[in-house]
Parts: structure tokens; sequence; C-alpha cells
């Protein structure tokens, strides 16, 4: 056809050639798009890109005008990716990042991985996953630019740019690849030995809502987290009560070293006060097992090759501590 643009069913539609020019074109506005989904927030986009706020409100608009969709839902309050925005977000997150690798990696020598690594993870998960593991990944791949998060809340993280996250088997969707970093382990109850000569023992579940116990909750959550038991096919949930809540793992170890009650938590972090004596496990014939903490991302496709020494490193040191 001798013309740029045909009528198709009563619309103006572009012809293959001047739709891939116009798409190519739109990668500025496109990133801009995404960094204001991560941050769900013009103004924390602007703040990010260096540009003002009606610049990355434009920007969006230009995408949503040349796609002809809504990308995003605007609330005076919030900032939300509509369904399509979704789709375009889980398609377009991982190819981009892949694009940015092969041009920061442009100048590399034979050999030589490079290029930037996102991952996010609970708090308490920090010193005894992803704190050994830095060091010796740093020392190996200097040239990879590696940016750890905590976040306590569940997240989409594919949508929030990272390109992986580390979890309990309970939180990974079925269709993420997953690598075991921890072998199994119990979540118990424990207190100090100035808690116990003080208040005595539980000796079942129940005891503990007799119990001053420090309480967790978690970030957006409504109630109180309830403490899980188990015995057999018989389980509890137990909704203790204390004078103490938090959302960090970290403080309520040290609340409860000074006596201040019972914690509940996974055993694998507080390994070294327990086999010390600062803490003390109780109920441990109630206590249930969790199947370990994973590595988990979208497709091995969409694995970066930074992304594969990680795993590479992190199942090395976790599963032989003593190696570098």
């Amino acid at each position: 056809m001798g013309r740029e643009e045909m009528l198709h069913n009563g619309r103006m539609v572009m012809e293959p050639i001047e739709t891939a020019h116009r798409l190519q074109a739109a990668l500025p506005q496109l990133t801009t798009f995404l960094t204001v989904a991560r941050h769900k927030s013009f103004s924390g986009a602007a703040r990010e890109l260096h540009i003002s706020t009606s610049a990355v409100s434009q920007s969006v608009r230009q995408l949503e005008e040349l796609l002809q969709v809504t990308l995003l839902r605007r609330t005076t309050r919030a900032v939300a990716p509509t369904e399509a925005g979704m789709r375009l977000i889980e398609r377009a997150t991982s190819p981009i990042r892949l694009a940015l690798e092969a041009l920061m990696s442009a100048n590399d020598k034979p050999g030589e991985v490079a290029g930037r690594l996102k991952v996010c993870l609970p708090e308490a998960a920090l010193p005894f996953v992803v704190e050994p593991v830095v060091p010796v990944f740093r020392e190996r791949f200097p040239r990879v630019l590696l940016e750890v998060m905590v976040e306590n809340a569940f997240v989409d993280f594919v949508s929030a740019g990272y390109d992986a996250a580390f979890g309990l088997s309970e939180v990974i969707a079925r269709d993420m690849v997953r690598v075991r970093l921890t072998d199994p382990f119990k979540f118990v109850v424990v207190g100090s030995p100035g808690y116990f000569a003080k208040r005595g023992k539980p000796r079942k579940p129940e005891d503990l809502l007799e119990h001053e116990c420090i309480n967790f909750r978690w970030p957006e959550a409504h109630s109180l987290y309830a403490w899980e038991l188990e015995r057999g096919r018989r389980k509890w949930r137990v909704p203790v009560r204390g004078g103490i809540i938090t959302n960090s793992a970290p403080f309520c170890l040290a609340m409860a070293e000074r006596g201040m009650g019972l914690v509940y938590g996974g055993e694998l972090g507080m390994r070294d006060r327990i086999e010390d004596g600062r803490l003390v496990v109780v109920l441990d014939d109630y206590a249930p097992i969790e199947p370990g903490i994973f590595l988990y991302h979208p497709s091995r496709e969409q694995q970066s090759e930074a992304l594969r020494h990680f795993v590479t490193v992190a199942k090395e040191v976790l599963r032989h501590p003593s190696k570098k």
C-alpha cells in the first residue's frame, strides 16, 4: 500500500512498519510508565527520573494515546495499573531489564559478568540468607550492581521491578521457578530463662493465652498475627496478646532476650541464641515444620546472567558456609 495509514473497520490504523517505528520511539515513555507503576506515584517516579511530575504525567499520557488504552487508574490518593497496564508490566519488565544489562555490559571484557540485579526479601531473612552471600558474590562479580531491598509485606516483585525474591514456600506462586536455599526448619516459641523463672513454661498451646507474648503485625495487616502450632493432624491458631506490638523480627528477639515476653518465629534466625542459652524453646512438640527458604523468579528464560551466578553463589555458601 502506498499510504502510511489505512482505514480499517471505521478507524485509522498504522501499517506494520509505521507501527514499529512509533513503538520504538515510545520506549522512553514505557520506561516512565514502569517507574510510575513501581512507585505507585507520579511524584515518586519524577524523583527517580529527575524530571518534573508534569513531565512524567505527560509521558504516560502519550503512551496511552499511542496504544489507545488506559494504563493507569488515577485518583487523588493513589495510582494503580489497569488490567491492560498489568499486562504491559508483566511483558515489558524483563525485556527492558535485559536490554539495560546489554547496554551496561557493552564494554565488558570477555567472560566478565556485569549488569544490575535487584532482589527483595523479608527483614527476618537478612542475617542468615543474604548477609553471608553478598560478600562472596561481590568479590567474584564486582561489576554487577546489586540492590537488596527489605520488603516485609508481600509484593508483586515482577511489577515492582525486582529480578527475584526470597521467601517461604507458602507465598510463592506455582508458576515461579524456585531454588531451595535452606533445609527445612521449625517455627518455635521461645523465651528467656529469666522470663520462665518468673512465669513458668507453657505446656500446651492454650497456655499461651496466659503469657505475655510479643505480637507481630505484618505491614498493612488489620489484625495481629496468630501463632500457628500443630501436632499430628490437629492445628492451632492462638490469638496471643501482650504489651508490645512490632513489625520487626530483630526487635522481637531483642525484647525476648530482655525477658519482656515470648516470641514465635523460625528457629533458623534464632539458632545462635538458642544454642548459647539466651533463648529457650518451649512447646517443641507443637512446632510446625517449614519446608525452607527459597529464592524464586518468573522463568528460566527471563533469568539474567547476574541472577544465574547469584543463585549459584547462594546455594554454595548456604549449603557449605565455610566455603568462599
